[in-house]
């Protein structure tokens, strides 16, 4: 039984991901793999959510950025909880090659999408600038 010092209990963010989205196994396998998972406390907008979602897919397909995964799937998820307050969330994989968005109910206790967007290649230490 937790006390009140005590934070609360991180959810099974792994047992979570079945497969509400496409992106929902390779956030498994990204955080069997190490990555770091964290959730935030509060509660936001789902309006706030959705229309970055919906940015971040309408910017890549304009920019032909096919590096998404699940991001049409959690548009869609999404813009049916209107009106609702959700809880966000990321996955940020040790290599740094994938960053996942989680997003769940008000309680935290749902997982409602997860989407996948892969980061540009970083830059080797030998191509930088060295004076």
């Amino acid at each position: 039984m937790a006390t009140e010092d005590e934070p609360p209990s991180q959810p099974d963010i792994v047992a979570m991901l079945t497969d509400q989205t496409s992106a929902c196994k390779p956030a498994r396998e990204a955080i069997a793999a190490g990555a770091e998972v964290r959730v935030g406390d509060g509660e936001v907008p789902q309006w706030m959510v959705a229309g970055i979602a919906a940015t971040r897919l309408r910017r890549s397909l304009a920019r032909g950025w096919p590096e998404t995964i699940g991001l049409d799937e959690t548009v869609e998820i999404l813009a049916r909880h209107r009106g609702e307050q959700l809880r966000a969330g990321t996955i940020d994989p040790a290599d740094r090659s994938w960053f996942f968005n989680l997003y769940f109910d008000a309680t935290g206790t749902e997982l409602l999408a997860c989407s996948g967007v892969k980061r540009p290649p970083r830059p080797s230490t030998k191509d930088s600038f060295e004076p």
